[in-house]
């Protein structure tokens, strides 16, 4: 499910911060989870979700996580150092992942879905809140609050969207040796031209989505024999 609210992209601050997180916090929910996913529109290779608490009692933690911001905007490289400043900021984190092969079963909100079910239940505390971009999950009781651009809104979802993206960037990286010939390592399995044309001249791995074009263009041509048929 996708919350439908439109929000005024002229009211994003400058910086993802606490406005959301300080409101629950002053109402005593003190365990909110920032959850966001990467991979949603890539071609190959799984969904990923991060799930990040941060510490309420914290008066430094704008400063601290200052250089946070929604990681399709970072640098590879601040992204790998922003990843470690908040794990060992964090009070709890986790990681949860839906397979190419969930993804194409269930298609990719259900299973994005399930990665944030799965990165909140890896969490080693009882979550009160959870703030999340864009989504919205029924599967659990937890209350929640979806937000439009959460990962330019909220610090806590920025630093989920940091998790999950290096998370899933190391999945992909190390997709590239059990698969070589694609790329994977360099485009994390997004359609770029040089993917496209991997695909094109080598067919599909069991790593790729058989139900996104253009993987489902090719085994429209080429009828597959073992793993998407």
């Amino acid at each position: 499910m996708v919350p439908r609210h439109k929000f005024d992209l002229s009211l994003l601050p400058e910086n993802p911060d606490l406005t959301f997180e300080q409101r629950l916090w002053r109402m005593g929910v003190r365990f909110v989870a920032g959850v966001d996913e990467a991979g949603r529109g890539a071609l190959a290779g799984p969904v990923v979700a991060g799930a990040v608490v941060l510490p309420w009692e914290d008066d430094c933690l704008i400063e601290n996580l200052e250089g946070v911001r929604d990681s399709k905007v970072m640098t590879a490289k601040a992204r790998t150092h922003w990843a470690e400043v908040i794990k060992a900021i964090a009070l709890a984190l986790g990681v949860g992942f839906a397979s190419a092969q969930e993804i194409d079963r269930m298609g990719i909100l259900p299973a994005t879905r399930l990665a944030a079910v799965r990165a909140l239940a890896k969490l080693d505390l009882s979550v009160e809140h959870v703030l999340i971009d864009y989504l919205i999950l029924p599967e659990i009781e937890i209350p929640q609050t979806p937000l439009v651009k959460g990962d330019a809104r909220s610090l806590s979802i920025a630093c989920a969207s940091v998790l999950a993206k290096t998370a899933r960037d190391a999945v992909l990286v190390e997709m590239e040796k059990t698969y070589p010939g694609y790329g994977f390592a360099s485009h994390k399995g997004y359609a770029t031209e040089a993917h496209r044309k991997a695909i094109a001249a080598l067919g599909p791995c069991e790593q790729h989505r058989c139900t996104f074009s253009p993987v489902c263009d090719y085994y429209s041509l080429f009828p597959p024999e073992s793993s998407c048929s």
